[in-house]
């Protein structure tokens, strides 16, 4: 009876694992909107960007059926843990905090921060008085929060936003004096924006977390290995490159 019970346990194991591999045929990916030029969505509506075009090109290599699912940043991880999504391909940085919560892939890019303000002002990264009593934006739950909240959070006003949107918003209209951000992204929405000739990047850029990687539950080993395994074959097949010289002129690849 007992080697019968062992049996059945052993099988019904074996079909679990061969359900659960056919169940990684369609697979549901997560991302902030809009974080330009990672991910945005285009005049139509449809959604673009690097991580989307390269997330696509990971699913169509590894012949996964994928879907794209908008959440809000502060909100991400608890949406991937009560399974809204299956993956997180959203310039998440890999950091020792998050990794206690999340399986990371392998880092796909790595790209600096970068402080940007209106031309002349005479706020400087590198020296604490000159931000003192200042207004310092970031998005909300981001390394950049963590880093200016360190910083700077004993001098100066930091002030979190749900969205990059919203934060570069409040720039151009005068409600903050600085802000801490993707560098590309900070190119892209402000130094690019219908206003740009009125800021700048200012100070040095920083390399802040452990480069950025797909997040999955941890129990998903699996689909943490199917995404490393095909991440890597469109780096070296040329498609990764492909996908990146439209959105940047410099290499951000790990």
């Amino acid at each position: 009876m007992k080697k019968w019970l062992v049996a059945v346990a052993v099988t019904a194991a074996l079909g679990a694992t061969a359900v659960q591999a056919k169940d990684w045929k369609d697979v549901r990916i997560a991302v902030d909107v809009p974080y330009e030029p990672f991910e945005y969505k285009a005049p139509d509506g449809t959604l673009t960007g690097f991580e989307v075009d390269l997330g696509n090109a990971v699913c169509e290599n590894a012949k996964l059926n994928c879907s794209w699912v908008v959440q809000a940043w502060d909100g991400i991880i608890p949406g991937l843990k009560a399974r809204k999504y299956d993956v997180i391909f959203s310039s998440m940085s890999i950091t020792p905090e998050r990794a206690k919560q999340v399986l990371f892939s392998e880092p796909y890019y790595n790209t600096p921060s970068g402080y940007f303000a209106p031309k002349g002002s005479t706020v400087n990264p590198a020296d604490a008085s000159s931000l003192e009593g200042k207004r310092i934006g970031v998005q909300r739950g981001t390394i950049q929060d963590t880093h200016a909240t360190d910083t700077f959070g004993k001098v100066a006003e930091v002030k979190r936003y749900t969205t990059g949107d919203d934060l570069v918003l409040d720039l151009q209209g005068g409600r903050l004096d600085i802000v801490l951000i993707d560098f590309p992204v900070g190119e892209a929405a402000i130094l690019g924006g219908k206003d740009g000739d009125t800021f700048e990047a200012v100070g040095d850029t920083i390399q802040l977390g452990g480069g950025v990687g797909a997040a999955f539950r941890k129990r998903d080993k699996d689909l943490a290995g199917i995404f490393n395994e095909s991440l890597a074959e469109v780096k070296a097949n040329g498609t990764y490159d492909e996908i990146r010289k439209k959105y940047f002129a410099y290499d951000i690849k790990m």
